[in-house]
């Protein structure tokens, strides 16, 4: 129960959408806020929860149209105030901030928000800092993607300035690969050519007060995004390390620490992602003031046995922290890619690997026969996923690519 003695007003932009914004609408309900959403989703489909936990709802056209949204939520709370102006999905951080600058509500500036949402901004206020970032580029036109290419050289990575996730995102190897590109690139208004980092890539994740980190999470992907959006028969795998001390992650930690008070964080998630190089150097990927996506912020409770999604709501509208913050479990996410086209007909392997994992097994969200498969390319979750959380991390390496090579689903038209 909330014990503040003040009750806060909360805008929060789309409540329902992407799925996983219900759990932070909710957890804003739970520390005894007001939350008045604003989406383009119609109410009508909300869950009886999330109903219960809005004040109010605005369904706007275009919740993207910023213009217009803006004159609407104007017109909506004429004569209401409000204490916080909140976005936890990408394309809609920007426009947080620019509501909030509009109405004067305290928060994270324009100025601040770009550098977190312009991948050559932030990597250029990075450089300025000290910090090691890839060599890069902002490119317009194709030209400019191949005079970068001449001053960069290959392998190169060509990725949206203002994307989300590894959406659009490309390892270009050669001038040939980049001529295969280009076309499939057209509708991107300004990309980031940058140099392509060799190492193993990791998160560096924390939600943060004033911009200082009350809790660190560090997450390592097997194989890199990059790499495993290239092959439909990879079972992108992800896990939370539980022991943060490492030697090996120091260096990508204490980057993170210093991006963030570089580029002036405030109050809330941050989703970082990092390179270390066979010779231990940790290199900047590239970092959003939000959570990190695809069910990220539940592994990284069932790390600690925490619940982010409301201590995330605590943090932003009362800057305090009272999770525990203790790392008990290496937590491993495994993402599932069908054989075939169409609807799912059958899984294999399931029932066994669960019987090994024991223990281990925390939640199967697998699509089931007869569910029609989704766009591999479209989104990370593919056709579903396998979580499991094991103390030891080499343990729940193997009982994660157990699932990646044994569970096989299959689809047919």
């Amino acid at each position: 129960m909330c014990c503040y003695s003040r009750t806060v007003r909360v805008v929060f932009l789309s409540p329902s959408y992407p799925p996983e914004m219900v759990h932070y609408t909710l957890g804003l309900a739970r520390v005894g806020v007001q939350v008045f959403g604003v989406g383009d989703a119609p109410a009508a489909g909300f869950s009886p929860e999330l109903k219960a936990a809005l004040t109010d709802y605005l369904q706007v056209p275009a919740i993207m149209d910023e213009s217009d949204t803006m004159e609407r939520v104007r017109q909506w709370l004429r004569g209401r105030s409000v204490d916080r102006i909140l976005a936890n999905w990408e394309p809609l951080v920007l426009l947080a901030a620019r509501m909030r600058e509009r109405w004067g509500v305290p928060g994270m500036s324009v100025d601040a928000v770009r550098g977190f949402r312009d991948k050559e901004l932030m990597k250029t206020r990075l450089r300025q800092a000290g910090l090691r970032v890839p060599r890069s580029r902002r490119a317009r036109t194709e030209r400019e993607v191949r005079e970068a290419a001449e001053v960069i050289g290959f392998p190169m990575v060509i990725k949206p300035i203002s994307g989300a996730g590894s959406a659009d995102t490309h390892r270009v190897d050669d001038a040939r690969d980049l001529d295969a590109i280009l076309p499939s690139l057209r509708h991107v208004r300004e990309a980031s050519c940058e140099e392509y980092v060799i190492g193993e890539e990791y998160t560096y994740d924390t939600l943060c007060v004033n911009g200082r980190p009350v809790y660190e999470n560090v997450a390592h992907y097997l194989p890199k995004p990059i790499e495993a959006r290239s092959q439909e028969w990879i079972s992108p795998v992800i896990i939370t390390v539980r022991d943060l001390k490492q030697v090996r992650l120091q260096a990508g930690i204490e980057l993170g620490r210093s991006a963030l008070q570089a580029l002036g964080m405030g109050d809330g998630f941050t989703h970082m992602e990092w390179f270390s190089t066979p010779d231990g150097e940790a290199v900047f990927g590239e970092v959003g003031c939000r959570p990190g996506g695809a069910h990220l912020v539940d592994q990284m409770n069932y790390t600690s046995d925490d619940d982010l999604f409301t201590e995330w709501a605590r943090v932003v509208c009362h800057g305090s922290f009272r999770g525990s913050g203790q790392r008990k479990f290496n937590v491993a996410i495994v993402f599932k890619r069908a054989l075939g086209r169409g609807r799912i007909t059958r899984i294999e392997g399931l029932e066994a690997w669960k019987r090994q994992a024991g223990s281990s097994f925390v939640h199967d969200a697998l699509l089931r026969p007869g569910q029609p498969r989704r766009n591999w390319k479209n989104t990370l979750l593919s056709d579903g996923h396998l979580l499991l959380r094991h103390p030891d991390f080499e343990e729940a390496r193997r009982l994660a690519f157990a699932a990646a090579t044994d569970v096989t689903m299959y689809a047919e038209v």
